[in-house]
């Protein structure tokens, strides 16, 4: 949102706290809900899952100040995320925040779904029987046919898509539909007035802070933890077994590495997934980029925010 306050919207936007995993994130939505009188909306798709609290650095009690948190906890490590059931759950808490005369703040780094929350964007829906069918066929004859017929449909996506699990997608929304899955790509329109505040951070720095953020989950039980999500089924999960330092601990459990060579590929996992949030985000032109290390940070995100709901 730019220009003087005279020119703000009668209802305040949604604020969205985005950047880098490791940036601050949770710390300054907080504070701006207490400046706000506000709610905090989880848009970091594993802190859904019940269970996976050290492994994602899931916010705590104590760390919540008292600020009530949505969509954190919702689904058991079996369950697969889906963007489209987040982008309902998350507009409905943000009318409701909004209704009750408080501030909506979504914060998280997982990028596509914020922009689901933010944006117009569009859905189509999913067929199980498709999808079996598809994933049989690259059971059986491999990715190359597949990207084929995508290439026959819609080159626009053949083009784009390079993994197969993306690519049956692809496929299966162009026979749910008759319209090629990059016709459901969004543009950057709000859903409803919004902004953005990124968190600019040092790199070097940043990549200081995720190795010390790994040895201190692993020091606080990673371990342990990923033990008792195996028994609770984590391994058949389509989305939670993917997340970063549980997928290399599961190789711990297997006797396939040890906890220092985890932690280590961990540690590499995470500052990679950190570079592509930044590309992700930077890519994003409607996104203020603030200092993660200004000491008036808070100050200069409310100043950015507008007044809070009347």
């Amino acid at each position: 949102m730019t220009g003087p306050p005279d020119t703000w919207p009668a209802t305040p936007p949604v604020i969205a706290v985005v950047g880098p995993t490791g940036s601050g994130k949770s710390d300054l939505a907080v504070s701006l809900a207490l400046e706000f009188d506000g709610e905090v909306i989880n848009a970091d798709s594993m802190q859904f899952y019940r269970g996976m609290d050290i492994g994602t650095a899931k916010i705590s009690l104590a760390e919540r100040r008292g600020v009530p948190h949505h969509l954190l906890d919702i689904l058991d490590v079996t369950e697969e995320a889906s963007v489209s059931d987040f982008q309902q759950q998350a507009r409905a808490l943000i009318a409701d925040i909004h209704n009750r005369g408080k501030r909506a703040i979504l914060a998280g780094g997982s990028g596509l779904y914020v922009r689901a929350a933010l944006d117009v964007l569009e859905f189509p829906g999913t067929d199980p029987d498709i999808r079996r069918r598809l994933e049989a066929e690259l059971e059986a004859a491999g990715p190359a046919p597949l990207r084929k017929q995508l290439e026959d449909v819609d080159p626009v996506s053949a083009g784009r898509l390079g993994d197969a699990r993306r690519i049956i997608r692809a496929l299966e929304v162009f026979e749910l539909t008759g319209r090629p899955f990059s016709s459901f790509m969004p543009s950057r329109e709000y859903f409803q007035p919004a902004v953005q505040i990124g968190l600019g951070v040092d790199r070097e720095l940043l990549r200081e802070r995720l190795a010390r953020r790994v040895h201190t989950m692993v020091d606080r039980g990673l371990l342990e933890e990923v033990r008792r999500l195996d028994v609770a089924g984590l391994r058949r999960g389509r989305t939670a077994p993917r997340a970063l330092g549980y997928a290399q601990f599961l190789k711990v459990l297997d006797g396939d590495a040890d906890v220092e060579q985890a932690a280590e590929e961990t540690i590499v996992a995470t500052r990679q997934f950190a570079r592509r949030q930044l590309t992700w985000f930077r890519a994003d032109p409607r996104i203020t980029w603030l200092d993660w290390q200004d000491p008036e940070l808070v100050a200069k995100t409310a100043a950015l925010c507008g007044p809070g709901l009347p």
